[in-house]
């Protein structure tokens, strides 16, 4: 894997409401996984072709969370191995260079809820994703991680697959980081004390995404002297998104959150010319973040 600056997708699921796929909750991007498979390749398709250098797997919504208990435990396997194949066959389809795929393993009890971690479930969720994703991707991205635990169970279940692992924190965004003594996590952990986590688990790069731009130039600061201090040779990215504020996903079964206005390809460009001069070398975005703004970052602001 290259060590120059690395662009990643932007999100899925919005991605595949604006081009027609089937689209609700609970289920989220998992319908379109379910019923119309083609829209996942298309969005795959849509973002290489925007200049990702790194496509994330459709599988963020294969949970009971979204899609249930009953129809995990009959489907999740192949709805899973059918997301890998999927991103493989799309990075496989573009001839100019080389794209990765991320296996995407997301908070197993729903978005920003560290509350309701259990560990035992976790890892037998975890098992399912990974087991069917292994054999198309390159690298495992453990998403929206909202606490250390979370971060410990994507470890425990992608440590003998010989595939590096990416894990991507998100952080409190309710408060302005002026008035935060330094960055935490959803779960109020400390974003060092999670830099110093992945840097003992050998992890390849630390990541922070699923919260609003303006929160995570602390956190790159941070997660950057704790390397540094640690001696520790790992990367940190940014993929925010570009939803306002939100603390809790109580209503992420009920509801799809408005995206802001003030976050267009330009400005969110700006964003990330701040985060590459803070030395986020992996910058991409999260929900509400589309193909024009990856068209965007893969130009003019491409970090390097």
């Amino acid at each position: 894997m290259t060590r120059r600056g690395l662009i990643l997708d932007g999100g899925t699921g919005r991605e595949l409401e604006r081009i027609g796929a089937p689209f609700r909750q609970p289920e989220w991007s998992a319908l379109a996984l379910m019923e119309a498979p083609e829209f996942v390749r298309t969005v795959h398709d849509n973002y290489i072709g925007a200049g990702a250098d790194v496509i994330t797997t459709n599988s963020y919504a294969v949970v009971p969370f979204h899609i249930g208990d009953a129809r995990f435990e009959t489907d999740g396997a192949m709805l899973a191995a059918r997301a890998g194949r999927i991103a493989r066959e799309a990075a496989d389809a573009a001839k100019d260079r080389e794209i990765l795929v991320a296996g995407s393993l997301p908070p197993i009890f729903g978005s920003y809820q560290p509350d309701l971690f259990n560990p035992e479930l976790a890892g037998r969720y975890l098992d399912v994703l990974v087991h069917g994703m292994q054999p198309s991707v390159d690298l495992w991205l453990a998403e929206t991680q909202s606490s250390l635990a979370e971060a410990r169970a994507a470890y425990q279940a992608t440590k003998t697959t010989g595939k590096p692992l990416w894990v991507s924190f998100t952080l409190r965004d309710d408060v302005a980081p002026s008035d935060m003594p330094e960055p935490l996590l959803r779960s109020n952990e400390t974003v060092k004390a999670a830099a110093e986590l992945v840097a003992s688990l050998g992890v390849e790069a630390m990541l922070f995404n699923c919260s609003m731009p303006e929160v995570m130039e602390a956190a790159i600061n941070t997660a950057a002297s704790t390397f540094q201090a640690l001696g520790a040779d790992i990367r940190v990215g940014v993929y925010a998104n570009a939803f306002p504020s939100q603390q809790d996903d109580e209503e992420a079964n009920a509801t799809i959150t408005e995206v802001r206005q003030d976050l267009g390809p330009d400005a969110y460009g700006q964003w990330a010319k701040r985060w590459a001069a803070s030395g986020a070398s992996i910058i991409g975005g999260c929900c509400g973040i589309g193909t024009d703004h990856i068209h965007a970052l893969s130009g003019e602001y491409r970090c390097v």
